[in-house]
């Protein structure tokens, strides 16, 4: 088998755990090695150190496969892998039929992501060595799964790198556009051919669940309290206002909730699942707005969405400055003639503000002009977050690492003059491992802060 002699002086990231090996890494190939062949590595003194594919075009030259000599990625190879991942989402996620199912490096199938949704799996191969096994992938994923469809969704900038061009379409069986699903209780409908990457994000799963304390427990803000009161002969607690009559509203309890970059709407189903009172729901793109409405109506929470499409920096700001100039005209009192309208146009706030934008970083040079965005959007966000309310914000830029993140929430808490506390800290979920030794696997950042004014 061909192999690749690594150099002396290499940093030990492979024995550390870390599957890439650069070009940089190498000091020779023996054997002649074709594009995309498995190799077996070696250490300057000949010692195995595992095996992997090969491809001399890209700077991450090896991807590490296993640990063990291995012979080819044939169909077996991938059966055996596939049986391995359903057996891990089985575990963790019972009874679930709609989640990441092959996860690339953490699944020891680096360049492979393939996301199941119900009867109809969706691949993204990303690296020549994965693309070059296309018809062994689909076989062993036909025999593992039984799907009634596999749509390919490889049409990423990613595959340029390895000298690939981008592809989507489908490789097998019956492939609709759009398919419904299920996660947390909630119906979900996601475009499979347009969606934002292979259609929808698993990764915040658990942490869109975890807003549920989040969205109850507001009603004694606004004057409402449970009293008993006889009905039918029988003490019952019912929710009355300040003027003693009784609130019917079933959500009187309920938090107001903005979410930005909704994208489907799944921050927003959650809300009104647990109970939310009002929730607006923001995207800039009117796909995404329009996605996010047909999943509100499919769960039956028209009556509690509003949408709105804009820039969420922007809407942010207006809102921002719409609420300094409702605290200066109530500063002045009565000199102001309230009738005239707010110039900035804003000025609301919610008891809940939800921040979950894209990646701001990609590359290593980006993340100065991440750290400002990020702080831009949750400098604003906080400030329209109800006293004692709660901020949920995430970043899923790897190069914005945790500390990073958390230091520049800090910063604009403290432009913003507020106080917060953190309450949850929180990953992808659980069809997301994280092998340890790769930092890149470490990119999603959860957090929920309780925010007061200093």
């Amino acid at each position: 088998m061909p192999s690749v002699i690594l150099d002396r002086n290499r940093k030990k990231r492979l024995e550390q755990g870390h599957p890439w090996i650069f070009k940089s890494e190498i000091a020779s190939v023996e054997g002649s090695p074709s594009a995309g062949d498995v190799v077996q590595v070696l250490n300057h003194q000949g010692r195995f150190l595992g095996s992997g594919y090969y491809n001399p075009s890209s700077q991450i030259t090896v991807r590490l496969l296993s640990y063990q000599p291995l012979e080819a990625m044939d169909k077996q190879f991938f059966i055996s892998r596939f049986q391995d991942c359903l057996k891990h989402r089985e575990r963790f996620l019972k009874g679930d039929h709609a989640y990441r199912l092959v996860y690339g490096e953490a699944d020891y199938l680096p360049g492979l992501i393939v996301d199941r949704f119900d009867q109809v799996l969706v691949v993204q191969l990303l690296t020549l060595g994965m693309d070059r096994c296309r018809e062994a992938i689909t076989e062993a994923l036909i025999e593992v799964m039984q799907p009634k469809g596999i749509y390919e969704r490889s049409d990423v900038s990613v595959r340029e790198l390895e000298g690939l061009e981008q592809r989507k379409g489908a490789l097998y069986g019956e492939c609709p556009r759009y398919v419904t699903v299920l996660e947390n209780g909630l119906q979900i409908k996601v475009d499979i051919e347009e969606g934002q990457k292979t259609g929808y994000f698993f990764d915040q799963r658990e942490n869109r669940a975890s807003i549920a304390p989040l969205m109850t427990g507001w009603g004694e803000r606004s004057g409402i309290q449970l009293q008993s009161r006889d009905i039918d002969g029988q003490e019952t607690l019912v929710p009355v206002n300040r003027s003693g009559k009784e609130v019917t509203f079933p959500y009187w309890d309920g938090a107001t909730v903005l979410e930005c970059f909704s994208h489907t709407g799944s921050f927003t189903l959650n809300a009104c699942q647990y109970g939310a009172k009002k929730v607006t729901c923001l995207d800039i793109s009117e796909h995404a707005i329009q996605s996010a409405r047909e999943n509100v109506e499919l769960n039956g929470f028209e009556d509690r969405v509003e949408f709105v499409v804009d820039d969420a920096f922007q809407y942010l700001r207006n809102q921002v400055k719409g609420t300094e100039e409702r605290h200066e005209r109530a500063a002045k009192g009565s000199k102001v003639d309230t009738s005239k309208p707010l110039t900035a146009g804003g000025g609301r706030t919610w008891d809940v503000v939800i921040l979950d934008p894209p990646a701001f970083a990609k590359t290593r040079g980006a993340v100065k002009g991440a750290c400002r965005g990020y702080k831009d959007i949750n400098l604003h966000g906080m400030k329209l977050v109800n006293e004692g309310g709660y901020l949920v914000t995430a970043s899923c830029s790897y190069h914005m690492k945790p500390e990073l993140f958390l230091e520049t929430i800090h910063e604009a808490a403290q432009d913003a003059g507020k106080q917060l506390r953190l309450v949850e800290w929180r990953a992808a979920g659980k069809d997301h491992p994280q092998i340890l030794g790769v930092e890149e696997g470490h990119y999603l950042k959860f957090a929920v802060f309780e925010v007061r004014s200093k």
